[in-house]
């Protein structure tokens, strides 16, 4: 669906914060946005919001192209699409579609963020109605491909130096936000360390909603607007994510680029900083779980290759001193991470086991088919516990990852982290292969779950079923 209307007044909003001047100017908009019809349909008559991207290289340069129809050079845009969440995604759009520029070889600038560098009201061809013209400024990277011009609607395109760009508003806006063209990180995030071990973030699992989720990472997040600097966009990530965690020696070290929600390159500085204390005691706001990794427990965690990547960097120029002495729970932890298998057929019910009335645990209970991790990884663990559990044949890259569910059993137990897994398809019918373990399986509608289930693994359902309110994961 398209952006919803108090979406842009906020954007409105703050960007006559920065330029209170053009508010008589916009006052047309915000009525728009207030008491009228759709603001983003080509089909209202009188006004509607269109949008630009305004492409700068390292060289001061801005993206132009030709019309056809117009004879006007413009920055490359045009109307928002249902499919567009934002107006900075029809903003990306519109430079893909007519000049091939892709949204991973660009990226925000710090002048200028998420909120749009102008907006320009013009009248649209005819002057029957008016445009107003949100334009999102974003840098080129150096390495990537030059444009691949859309034939149909255009000309051409050029790249004017900044003192020549074709809107004298957006002109104005660029020379006095002097914007340099050059990609700057806009996220901060801290690599923690004590004695060679890493301290990472278990993100939540909201596809869509957040960055990289369920995901281990570092600690950090986006720079805002009242960010004076990077490492104030750092501290006050911390203090949002983890009030308390206090760094010592904190430093730069890197700038990593990763690919935000909107599949553009955000360039991430990374400091380092020291930290002595217990992530199981830390107040943590924010996502699941903090915990103490050495760098050869990352393989067996998700987790982006680029960030392995910078710790074992990190930990070649900063070996330990001593053999690193075992922080209470660290390596029990992952002893306790299970993997579990949702699995639907094509009448939407869930595989079921009823254990053995000797387990170890919740005997004579139901539970989703489960293993835990040796050494492998959690998707090798999980194809591997389907064969040998059930005969079912699983391809790895056929599994998903759907929920996270951190528990403690009693009192003064070790916590468990369970990590549950859906898949595509996969071939065999479900056998008792280790009766020991599992006397039965069952396909159970999700309205009819038996009474008898292990409470974490209906929460997990629960909690599966529910995100489907809010992603679309395409299963068959």
């Amino acid at each position: 669906m398209p952006p919803a209307r108090t979406q842009i007044h906020d954007l409105v909003q703050t960007y006559l914060q920065h330029h209170p001047g053009e508010r008589a100017a916009l006052t047309p908009l915000l009525d728009l946005l207030d008491t009228g019809p759709a603001p983003t349909s080509r089909a209202t008559l009188s006004a509607h919001v269109t949008c630009s991207a305004v492409v700068i290289r390292p060289d001061q340069t801005v993206l132009h192209i030709h019309n056809k129809v117009t004879g006007l050079v413009t920055c490359p845009g045009g109307h928002v699409e249902d499919g567009d969440e934002t107006l900075l995604a029809t903003a990306l759009r519109e430079v893909h579609e007519k000049v091939g520029i892709p949204p991973g070889a660009l990226c925000l600038t710090p002048q200028a963020l998420t909120t749009p560098v102008d907006i320009d009201p013009k009248p649209a061809k005819g002057g029957a109605r008016q445009h107003f013209d949100f334009r999102f400024a974003f840098c080129h990277l150096p390495d990537a491909a030059d444009v691949a011009l859309q034939p149909k609607a255009f000309t051409g395109a050029e790249w004017r130096p900044l003192d020549r760009v074709a809107s004298p508003s957006l002109r104005a806006k660029l020379a006095a936000a002097a914007f340099t063209g050059q990609a700057e990180p806009v996220n901060a995030s801290v690599l923690i360390h004590h004695d060679g071990r890493y301290l990472l973030h278990l993100r939540d699992y909201y596809p869509g909603r957040i960055w990289a989720p369920g995901e281990w990472s570092l600690l950090g997040g986006g720079r805002e607007p009242q960010d004076a600097t990077l490492t104030d966009t750092l501290l006050r990530e911390l203090a949002e994510e983890a009030p308390g965690l206090t760094l010592t020696d904190l430093q730069p070290f890197a700038v990593e680029r990763a690919t935000g929600v909107d599949a553009l390159c955000v360039p991430i500085q990374i400091y380092t900083a020291r930290w002595s204390g217990d992530p199981d005691t830390a107040d943590l706001r924010e996502g699941v779980l903090l915990h103490w990794f050495t760098p050869d427990m990352l393989h067996r965690l998700l987790l982006r290759p680029s960030t392995i990547e910078l710790v074992h960097r990190h930990a070649a120029e900063h070996p330990p001193a001593s053999r690193p002495a075992k922080v209470p729970g660290s390596q029990a932890v992952l002893n306790v991470v299970g993997v579990h298998l949702y699995l639907e057929d094509d009448q939407g019910r869930i595989l079921l086991g009823l254990r053995h009335p000797d387990a170890a645990y919740a005997p004579d209970t139901w539970h989703l088919l489960a293993g835990h991790c040796e050494q492998e990884s959690a998707v090798a663990c999980l194809v591997r516990e389907a064969m040998e559990e059930a005969g079912l044949v699983i391809d790895p890259a056929d599994v998903e990852f759907a929920h996270a569910v951190h528990l403690v059993d009693a009192p003064g137990s070790q916590p468990r982290l369970g990590l549950f897994f859906r898949v595509r398809s996969w071939k065999g019918t479900p056998e008792l292969r280790e009766p020991d373990r599992c006397t039965a399986w069952k396909w159970w509608h999700p309205d009819d779950l038996p009474e008898q289930l292990v409470p974490y693994t209906r929460a997990a359902i629960a909690g599966i079923q529910a995100s489907r309110a809010y992603t679309e994961l395409g299963w068959e």
